[in-house]
């Protein structure tokens, strides 16, 4: 009983602290808008509340700037937030941005702000600004986020406004429709009738050759006795190859003929092979 006596008052010290500490929320002190104007306009100065704003609008002019000092206060104690910023508003079309507050670590936060600060879309609208003061951080404390005052931008008459760009946005595009490219098509008959006739001009100078170099056709009988399937097949091949060199140049496209030329090609290289062994035993033997 005794301990339990001891313990009754701790623990209710200790609950009070706990829910002193949930029940506290950010919020400021000694807050002071002011205004400073340049010429004729002069300035301003209101101090701010936490529940209410301002009852009149600031009017903020091209060549004006704008200083908010504050003290942000944890509960009741000054304290730096993890986050102090001014959000200011456009009430016709909802866009929003925001200025971040310079805090030190006892609370005291400043903020300079001009109209050239402010987004290009802002100075379109008919309506004032609103202005509203965000203050939070980590732990049980609640945010505070209160509008302050209202903004009223003074236009330079003699500054024409620039065009506002749309903004990008993501989001689903439109269908795109693909145009592929045709299918190349051969080259005019005309060409294709000279390279055809240079290639059979050729032949006589092939023909002479032979006969100059001593081109035996008499060991033809004797080449197909001993190999006859490698020089068939090695022949053969090359006139496949000719045969399909012409239909991918009339007809087929890349994909069909690069297999029929892989299959062709290595009959060519293992008859011609064998063909070839042929050929050098004969040489070997001593016919010429």
């Amino acid at each position: 009983m005794r301990v339990l006596r001891f313990l009754s008052p701790s623990l209710l010290i200790a609950g009070a602290a706990i829910a002193n500490a949930a029940s506290s929320s950010w919020s400021f002190s000694e807050a002071i808008v002011s205004l400073h104007g340049k010429g004729a306009s002069g300035g301003s100065k209101d101090k701010l509340s936490n529940h209410a704003p301002l009852s009149k609008p600031i009017a903020l002019g091209a060549s004006d700037s704008l200083k908010v000092i504050l003290t942000a206060v944890e509960g009741k104690t000054p304290k730096r937030p993890h986050q102090a910023l001014l959000l200011v508003k456009d009430v016709e079309t909802g866009l929003e941005t925001s200025f971040p507050f310079a805090v030190k670590d006892s609370g005291k936060g400043k903020l300079d702000l001009a109209q050239k600060d402010l987004p290009p879309q802002f100075l379109t609208t008919s309506k004032p600004l609103l202005a509203t003061l965000l203050l939070g951080s980590f732990g049980p404390s609640a945010a505070f986020s209160n509008h302050v005052f209202n903004l009223d931008l003074i236009l330079d008459p003699s500054v024409p406004i620039s065009p506002v760009e749309k903004p990008l946005r993501y989001g689903k595009l439109k269908e795109i429709h693909h145009i592929f490219r045709s299918d190349p098509k051969s080259p005019p008959i005309i060409i294709t009738l000279v390279f055809l006739a240079a290639a059979i001009a050729c032949l006589p100078t092939l023909f002479i050759s032979w006969l100059f170099l001593g081109a035996n056709v008499d060991h033809l009988p004797r080449a197909l006795n001993s190999s006859p399937i490698p020089h068939i097949l090695f022949f053969g091949s090359i006139v496949a190859l000719e045969g399909i060199f012409f239909l991918y140049y009339t007809t087929w496209n890349l994909f069909q003929t690069l297999p029929a030329v892989a299959i062709v090609g290595l009959v060519s290289f293992l008859s011609g092979s064998r063909a070839l062994t042929e050929v050098q035993e004969r040489r070997l033997a001593g016919l010429r």
